[in-house]
């Protein structure tokens, strides 16, 4: 029994070594992994570059620009010095200074398919009355440049699809997924920057989903350097996936400071897909002016969730041939929760037309679900406005001072001066206390008062009875639909103890 304890004793300090042993092995191990996924990336990207260089496009157009009949720009119409500079500019042109002229822009590109689609930007090749195709010089390629046709354009997207005929079948690039790509996850931009020729540049996504103008932006930022000539252009992640098309740049001096956008693939394919059977986009239309949930519209009208996109107006459209009205809050399209008004455009947008959808919309304390067939968004943004009908008969103005503002009825007098249509109803705003809330959340004198607690008004009776009925039922704001040149827009105002 001494024997086996000894034993024993003399076996316990290497079974505690080995096992420190084991756990520093792995600690160790761990380590490792962890710093070479911090510096996960390619030693060059050369061979990346390699494999998509080849669909990569220079794009030159060419427009002809009418000449100048005079001196604009230089000096002003009517100064004494007009004659003389109209003189010295037709001495420096030789009497051709009113011809017409040629002029050249350039910009970048990429082939889509094997029979020669090539997708850009629009405004790269808007208004020119003739495009050039160059091929990066490889293996495969076209050794000269070839002339490109117009299918389609897209100037809501600044999206372009043309196309080329080939002799020999073209090297082309695949669209990736862009909702995949991660902010700091490596990208390559390539194209004809500042007329340079073919061009690569890496970085990293910067951010996503961003906003610059349009209705369906959803651009990618990266500080990959873009510059102009780049315009219309790949961005393309490391498997040599287009995920993004390169538009615009954010700069003080018109170079690359690193911020730059490009329009995210998937907005893109949508796009091309139409050019390519239509020639032209065919995007849903729902039929509403709508605007963004805050807080104190929410709370007024008793909205739980800061959600949804607020119904300002309904004009004669799929929404109005539904049952939907002014005040809805849509809360829910096609079975997506809405969170803002730019997610329901975008979503409207990619619906196909005539495509028949479930829209829940929260309207008087409940939720009502409406069937919308979808129209065209491009016919209705070419409808002729309806006629208005025969004005109501005049009304004796009567003014009041109430929530800082000045309110009059409306009279015909009132609705000439401020451009409204002859049968609109509400309370004119004649002035606007500048210390008081109203004044800071934007309503100014001109403005016109439709609705209070989305009940129409067309007297000062009625608003006051507004107001009463929401101190009553003890609501902080009362929720007013204001219209401005004719937009209407929802505004909540504070009612006070």
């Amino acid at each position: 029994m001494q024997r086996q304890a000894i034993a024993l004793s003399r076996q316990l300090p290497d079974m505690t070594y080995l096992r420190a042993l084991w756990i520093s092995a792995l600690a160790l191990a761990f380590v490792l992994v962890q710093a070479l996924a911090a510096t996960a990336r390619p030693e060059s990207l050369a061979p990346l570059a390699e494999q998509i260089s080849p669909s990569v496009v220079n794009i030159t157009t060419s427009t002809v620009v009418a000449g100048r009949t005079g001196p604009q720009g230089i000096v002003p119409e009517g100064s004494p010095f007009e004659d003389f500079f109209r003189e010295f500019q037709d001495r420096n042109n030789d009497g051709q200074g009113q011809r017409p002229r040629r002029s050249s822009a350039l910009g970048s590109g990429f082939v889509i398919s094997e029979d020669g689609y090539v997708v850009t930007n629009n405004h790269v090749i808007e208004g020119a009355d003739e495009i050039l195709i160059e091929f990066y010089p490889g293996e495969g390629q076209p050794a000269e440049q070839l002339k490109a046709e117009v299918i389609g354009t897209d100037p809501n997207t600044d999206i372009a699809l043309l196309k080329v005929e080939a002799d020999q079948p073209l090297q082309f690039v695949p669209f990736g997924d862009s909702d995949l790509a991660r902010v700091g996850d490596w990208v390559v931009a390539m194209g004809n920057p500042l007329g340079q020729g073919f061009s690569v540049s890496a970085g990293i996504v910067s951010a996503r989903n961003r906003a610059l103008s349009g209705t369906y932006d959803d651009y990618i930022q990266t500080d990959a350097a873009i510059n102009r000539g780049n315009s219309g252009g790949p961005l393309f992640n490391m498997d040599g996936e287009v995920i993004g098309v390169n538009t615009a740049i954010l700069s003080p001096n018109g170079g690359s400071i690193g911020i730059g956008f490009s329009m995210a693939s998937n907005v893109v394919t949508r796009v091309v897909d139409q050019l390519q059977e239509f020639g032209e986009t065919r995007r849903g239309w729902l039929g509403v002016r709508i605007q963004d949930v805050t807080d104190d519209i929410a709370e007024a009208i008793g909205l739980e969730k800061v959600a949804g996109a607020l119904v300002t107006s309904v004009p004669e459209g799929p929404a109005m041939d539904a049952g939907m009205e002014d005040g809805d809050v849509i809360l829910s399209f096609a079975g997506v929760d809405v969170e803002d008004t730019r997610g329901l455009v975008r979503q409207v947008g990619n619906s196909p037309v005539g495509e028949t959808v479930r829209v829940v919309v929260y309207r008087d304390g409940e939720t009502v679900t409406l069937r919308v067939t979808l129209g065209r968004r491009e016919e209705a943004e070419g409808a002729v406005p309806a006629v208005a009908t025969a004005p109501d008969e005049p009304e004796e103005p009567v003014t009041k001072e109430v929530l800082g503002l000045t309110l009059s009825s409306l009279t015909d007098e009132l609705r000439e001066q401020l451009g409204a249509a002859e049968d609109q109803d509400g309370l004119a705003v004649t002035d606007v206390d500048e210390t008081s809330e109203a004044f800071e959340k934007g309503l100014r004198a001109g403005d016109i008062i439709t609705e209070a607690r989305q009940q129409k008004v067309t007297s000062i009776a009625d608003f006051e009875t507004r107001l009463e009925e929401v101190k009553d039922a003890g609501r902080k704001s009362l929720l007013l639909l204001v219209r401005r040149a004719g937009d209407p827009r929802f505004v909540a105002l504070g009612v006070g103890e």
